[in-house]
């Protein structure tokens, strides 16, 4: 539950790149920004040019030409997406550009005119095209194999699956529909089969992302193939069958969620007590200026309902302050909200225009001083709750998974805790003998704001 001023609580992990080229072979850079969805659609480019007889480099010296996949969700996002354009074209000179900010590619030329290509989120083919003109593909039919599995830019133990792409919601604040348009759901059938690939390939937990993943399958009226039937509570269950961990991330509060808590309930499952709920507010009539569902009170309903089938479920959720209009009184409301809901993981934005959203033409904008005097009460508020929480865990026995393992410590992480936006568990006696991926049960010793400290008992 790590929210510094500076982070925004959709980042998906760094991407770690672990290809050795062979001597002569192209080389394609790869700068990966936003959300793991965005991070996805980059694990699928290098897995294609990988396929093709592309090596990946880690650095932007040893790269033939550099891909940049941008994040265009917020203004300081696309700022971002600017900065690291001009940084390739610095250190490198070939840069094309895709991934949301390349819904706007005259914003992008008209900063950086020189780079070679600008496309749009999952336009995969494009991007490919954009390579092979720049750096002409050279493979080696003895060498340049597709490999068992996809080019992964996470640690080997966890990977993230994309079950959809698009939504069909209308936000005001937000113009992802705009740009990866309305909802479009795999079939459930191809996504089994790649989460089976990946963890026969030893990935231990899988983070399953959509922009809206309690709709999956709406769209295609949750048609059921080959076994498998396009439906959220289907496809928890199925993945939960394969051993691994499951995580469900972006999860709306429809009425059908519900029927989730029993699965999570249940040990036996492999779908974690987890879900991450994108709120925004609790106030009712600043989620009708949103245009969201203004159901705060049912939604506290909702959660308790959850609590009273799944005790040990942990809620993790992203809020709003400072939106159009909020009023003193309303964000005092959203404070007593968060109160009675006792959410286990908050996020917070300070509102923020984005090009193209409808929230920019709406009244009473908040002044900057107050979205930071509001953000900091807020975030103060949830760290109290945090802080409380995690203190009721210490002397309980939790089941961890290991991220990274140095000098010092094991980074652990609980079912609680999702990589990179939420706590870590730390091990720092006896965990020499640990690996990254390794499960195993410890005894949790100490609590702070975000993180916990605990010593192993067993695995």
């Amino acid at each position: 539950m790590q929210n510094p001023p500076d982070l925004r609580p959709d980042l998906a992990p760094k991407a770690r790149f672990t290809d050795v080229a062979r001597p002569g072979q192209p080389t394609i850079g790869m700068v990966s920004l936003g959300c793991p969805k965005a991070l996805v659609d980059s694990e699928r480019i290098l897995t294609r040019l990988r396929a093709e007889g592309y090596a990946i480099s880690p650095d932007y010296a040893g790269a033939d030409a550099v891909i940049v996949n941008t994040c265009g969700f917020l203004d300081s996002a696309k700022a971002e997406s600017l900065d690291a354009i001009g940084e390739a074209l610095n250190e490198n000179g070939k840069v094309i550009v895709t991934g949301c900010l390349g819904a706007e590619p005259d914003y992008i030329t008209g900063a950086h005119p020189k780079v070679l290509a600008v496309t749009g989120p999952h336009q995969y083919e494009q991007v490919l095209d954009a390579v092979h003109g720049a750096v002409p593909p050279s493979p080696d039919p003895f060498v340049d194999l597709l490999p068992a599995r996809g080019i992964s830019l996470t640690p080997r133990h966890f990977s993230y699956l994309k079950i959809s792409e698009g939504c069909n919601h209308k936000c005001k604040f937000c113009i992802i529909p705009d740009m990866r348009g309305r909802l479009q759901s795999r079939p459930a059938h191809a996504v089994m089969r790649e989460a089976e690939k990946l963890v026969e390939a030893g990935v231990r937990e899988l983070l399953v992302i959509s922009q809206d993943t309690s709709a999956y399958g709406l769209d295609i009226r949750h048609a059921e193939d080959r076994g498998h039937r396009a439906h959220i509570t289907d496809l928890a269950r199925d993945l939960g069958s394969l051993g691994a961990w499951v995580r469900l991330h972006y999860v709306y509060p429809y009425p059908h969620v519900r029927d989730l808590i029993p699965l999570m309930a249940d040990p036996n499952s492999g779908l974690l007590p987890y879900l991450d709920i994108p709120f925004q507010h609790g106030h009712p009539d600043v989620l009708k200026r949103m245009a969201r569902p203004a159901a705060s009170a049912k939604t506290l309903d909702e959660i308790a309902a959850w609590r009273s089938i799944a005790p040990d479920i942990t809620l993790r959720s992203t809020f709003i302050v400072g939106y159009p209009g909020e009023t003193e009184a309303e964000f005092d409301y959203m404070l007593d909200w968060l109160d009675e809901a006792q959410l286990d993981r908050v996020g917070c934005f300070k509102y923020e225009n984005v090009a193209g959203a409808r929230s920019n033409d709406l009244p009473d904008h908040v002044p900057e001083e107050v979205k930071q005097e509001r953000w900091e009460r807020f975030m103060q508020k949830a760290q109290a709750i945090s802080e409380a929480k995690l203190e009721a865990k210490v002397g309980q026995h939790l089941q961890v998974i290991v991220d990274e393992v140095d000098e010092e410590a094991a980074t652990c992480r609980t079912m609680a805790d999702a990589p990179e936006i939420d706590g870590n568990l730390f091990i720092d006696e006896g965990h020499e003998i640990l690996k990254p991926g390794d499960m195993l049960t410890v005894k949790v010793d100490e609590a702070g704001e975000y993180d916990l400290w605990g010593r192993m008992i067993g695995s």
